[in-house]
């Protein structure tokens, strides 16, 4: 009995964390920054692009307090802009200081929004061979903040993802560490899923009805694991195949898409796979689901690696190792929910409670992130 009480409590535990944790969080892209370095000698010629929404929350651009940041509310304060980015930017040469001075600035529009865009040179002593930087942007008042950084040195095209725990990288400038990239996209696929919650919620829609059976008009527990874990199977197969036929195409280029349109998508997608557990339409075709709407999830997992402007080998490396790590993301989501639900698929908790409770919350949320995305309306305080 005991044994039982506490898969009760656990699996109570695991879905409030993965419902509750959306609640907080955006379900938006999350906050990046698109950082360019060139090397030129002793000097670094940088382009810094970054979000007008995230200045404003940091320094407060909209003057007027009407909602919108305007043109003039962004040029009059340029170098309040300049000092408060360079401020969290620091670059060492060969151990020495560099000195960084602010160019001009425009504005840019990204998938996400508006960026300005600020020029800027860093003078070093001598022209480094080791190169230290130190990232800082937003990690007072925004953890989830990532800087896509770009550097060009010695005819080598570097890439990473920059953040709370790879704040301060090093590199020899003579070197081009390809394995370490692989790894910073692998990292950032993961984080990418696992923050992405629109995108866990729809996972999560298709794997609670796997360990139950649709019969009689009503919803039964599976008779076995292997049953369950063969459904896990098709539609996690099927969600991954078509979101990488998606992921490549967009990042490379081939296909784009309004990023509105987009989000949109992803959100009623959450709406259906949820409202299709309560009221079973694809209740033995949810592969089918999967596939179908995995394909939009694609173009929502390129667009942070869209902005990038990577040379192609640069950009297939970048792909490859985020598209692993949303794979383990997933991975590691199926396997904390998987063994658990099957243990309480017989249970009144999972059904009503779990199963036909979540579900209902799902698609309720989800419904309310559609309308905020179709629409552009913002009445929800995440």
């Amino acid at each position: 009995m005991i044994r039982w009480q506490r898969a009760v409590a656990a699996l109570g535990l695991a879905a409030a964390t993965l419902l509750g944790a959306a609640t907080p969080a955006l379900a938006h892209k999350p906050s990046d920054s698109y950082l360019t370095l060139t090397q030129d000698g002793s000097t670094l010629r940088g382009q810094w692009d970054i979000a007008l929404r995230d200045l404003d929350v940091a320094i407060g651009l909209d003057a007027d307090g009407s909602g919108e940041i305007t043109w003039g509310e962004v040029r009059v304060r340029h170098a309040d802009i300049a000092a408060y980015a360079l401020a969290r930017l620091s670059i060492t040469g060969d151990g020495q200081p560099c000195v960084a001075r602010a160019g001009e600035q425009l504005i840019d529009q990204h998938t996400d929004g508006a960026y300005t865009v600020l020029s800027f040179e860093v003078g070093c002593p001598a022209p480094p061979q080791k190169l230290a930087l130190g990232y800082r942007l937003f990690a007072d008042i925004d953890p989830q903040h990532r800087g896509l950084l770009r550097l060009q040195a010695q005819g080598i095209i570097r890439t990473a993802v920059l953040g709370p725990d790879s704040a301060s990288p090093v590199y020899e400038l003579k070197q081009s560490d390809r394995l370490e990239q692989f790894t910073d996209y692998v990292r950032e696929g993961v984080w990418h899923i696992w923050i992405g919650f629109d995108h866990i919620l729809f996972l999560l829609s298709l794997l609670l009805p796997a360990v139950l059976v649709w019969r009689a008009a009503r919803w039964e527990p599976a008779a076995s694991f292997r049953g369950a874990f063969v459904e896990v199977l098709k539609i996690v197969t099927s969600f991954t195949v078509a979101h990488s036929i998606t992921l490549t195409l967009a990042t490379l280029g081939f296909v784009a898409l309004p990023s509105r349109l987009v989000e949109a998508t992803i959100a009623a997608s959450v709406v259906l796979a949820a409202l299709n557990n309560l009221r079973p339409v694809f209740q033995g075709r949810r592969w089918a689901m999967a596939f179908g709407f995995g394909l939009v999830h694609g173009f929502g997992f390129a667009s942070v690696l869209a902005d990038l402007g990577l040379p192609q080998d640069a950009l297939a490396l970048a792909l490859f190792g985020f598209n692993v790590g949303v794979e383990l993301g997933q991975l590691a989501i199926v396997i904390a929910f998987l063994p658990l639900a099957y243990a309480l698929r017989d249970t009144r908790f999972y059904q009503r409670a779990v199963f036909s409770g979540g579900s209902l919350a799902i698609a309720l949320l989800a419904a309310l992130w559609f309308t905020e995305r179709a629409f552009g309306l913002e009445f929800m305080p995440f």
